[in-house]
């Protein structure tokens, strides 16, 4: 008898382990954790981690326990995409959140897609992310062709500015940002004194610097991120050149003034993620991820913790559908398109057909004597 009850009570235990296993809910995050734009996949991590903490509560009363999985995509496509492969193949990640970069975003999601693994993204701005039509990729930030016309008005309108200089990182970021940039000043009458790229691991602007010393522009548009716009404003102003520096959201990281030093002034960026102090809801969330991360939230931070909510709830839709079961990667992938989701950071959030956010606000923060501000806001509807 006593061999019996112990029998019964091991497989047991071991049934109630594999039940516990068996209802393990993941989602994971792609973005760069090392390298120059490691500040900002950071805050993409952490506000995705926030958001599944407050949320495991909600999960664990449906019989879930859900988990975030962070992957190092080092900024580089075949990384990301080796990465994306390894989501796929990890059957209890229902959802991925990222990535930071565009040209990571489209070869990893193209690799998603047969596994139909849903991506929110909340930087990822090329038009080709979504335009391909795939119905997994989604995006709760502002495309290039919102995002580059943005700045580019707010060159024309707000600086004034007659001769104006391009440059791009040669990425599809920041040359698909510079792009649209250019093409809005030139239909305001801009003259674009100069127009090219540089790559984006390059740091010492000798050369373009005497370009702008003798062409002398009024503004400076600039499709890059914090890492490579820091040391560029920081070289322009040692030279005594306070010409305006502008460009996106991947100016959007501490940092920025950090690498920028006394040179980080007459800097601003386009964002669609609002300054904390402008929504009422975001300054406890963002003593929420100090006290957890021991920094300050910041634009993608602020993105990702949006971008991963509605990622979640769309799980918990397709979820209550089934019967509160685990969901399959399909009943999520077509939850999280047709959603509606309220009460978030950045306002609600519907995708269109091809995953496009359809409304949004974009502000315009100007970085001067190392100090932020809002310059400027434009509603974006798609």
């Amino acid at each position: 008898m006593k061999k019996t009850a112990l029998s019964l009570s091991l497989l047991t235990a071991l049934a109630l382990g594999s039940a516990n296993a068996a209802t393990v809910v993941k989602i994971a995050t792609i973005s760069p954790l090392s390298g120059s734009s490691s500040n900002l996949g950071l805050q993409i991590k952490n506000g995705a981690q926030l958001a599944v903490n407050e949320m495991k509560a909600d999960f664990a009363k449906m019989g879930m326990t859900l988990q975030l999985v962070a992957y190092d995509d080092q900024a580089d496509p075949a990384t990301g995409t080796a990465a994306a492969r390894r989501v796929a193949a990890d059957k209890s990640i229902l959802g991925v959140v990222g990535t930071l970069n565009s040209g990571v975003a489209i070869p990893a999601s193209a690799v998603l897609a047969p596994s139909h693994v849903p991506m929110v993204s909340p930087a990822n701005t090329n038009e080709k992310v979504t335009d391909r039509g795939l119905k997994n990729m989604n995006r709760i930030c502002a495309r290039d062709d919102a995002q580059g016309p943005a700045g580019g008005d707010f060159v024309m309108t707000n600086l004034k500015a007659k001769k104006v200089y391009v440059l791009n990182d040669k990425t599809p970021y920041g040359q698909g940002l510079a792009d649209q940039a250019e093409k809005a000043m030139k239909a305001k009458g801009a003259n674009i004194v100069q127009s090219e790229g540089v790559a984006a691991e390059e740091r010492d602007f000798t050369a373009i610097i005497t370009k702008v010393q003798a062409l002398r522009p009024d503004a400076i548009y600039f499709g890059a991120l914090y890492g490579q716009v820091g040391p560029f404003a920081k070289q322009l102003r040692d030279k005594g050149i306070q010409t305006p520096i502008i460009g996106g959201d991947g100016y959007d990281s501490d940092d920025l003034t950090k690498l920028a030093g006394t040179g980080a002034n007459n800097i601003y960026f386009t964002t669609v993620a609002p300054p904390v102090d402008a929504v009422p809801t975001a300054k406890i969330t963002a003593a929420s991820y100090q006290k957890t991360f021991k920094s300050d939230i910041q634009g993608f931070g602020v993105m990702s913790y949006d971008s991963a909510k509605v990622l979640l709830q769309g799980i918990m839709n397709a979820a209550k559908a089934a019967g509160n079961k685990v969901p399959s990667r399909v009943q999520v992938e077509t939850a999280v398109r047709t959603g509606t989701y309220n009460n978030l950071l950045t306002g609600q959030v519907k995708f269109d057909k091809n995953g496009d956010r359809t409304t949004a606000k974009m502000y315009v923060i100007a970085v001067k004597n190392g100090a932020r501000s809002t310059a400027g806001t434009v509603n974006v509807k798609r």
